[in-house]
């Protein structure tokens, strides 16, 4: 079993920057997905269990950077130069087995999502 609890999303204009954290109970491979209203939640980043390893969505690439603490057991999601399109609830999610995919069918745990809304 894996517990997860992100914080940090909030209000911030366009070409703003947040910082997400997810605090985890257990080092596994992680990621973010977001889910905006109307939408599919889809796959924003990952990170192995190692650290080592990362992936981006395009739509994130060179924007966002995905990062964790396993000293304080916690997964970061570092955004800059946001957009109206990033608004979405963001959710951390993390997985026992590694399977390669991006999806979220390939994540076994879930947080409880957090809030993030970028104005024009």
């Amino acid at each position: 079993q894996v517990h997860l609890v992100e914080s940090g999303g909030g209000l911030v204009q366009t070409g703003g920057s947040l910082r997400l954290s997810c605090a985890t109970s257990r080092r596994t491979d992680m990621g973010w997905f977001r889910q905006a209203p109307g939408k599919e939640r889809e796959f924003v980043a990952a990170i192995s269990w190692s650290g080592i390893n990362t992936d981006y969505a395009d739509s994130v690439k060179g924007r966002f950077t995905i990062s964790r603490d396993d000293a304080k057991n916690i997964l970061y999601l570092q955004m800059d130069s946001l957009k109206p399109d990033d608004t979405a609830v963001y959710y951390c999610a993390a997985r026992i087995t590694y399977s390669g995919g991006i999806a979220p069918g390939d994540y076994d745990y879930w947080g409880q999502g957090t809030q993030v809304t970028v104005s024009s």
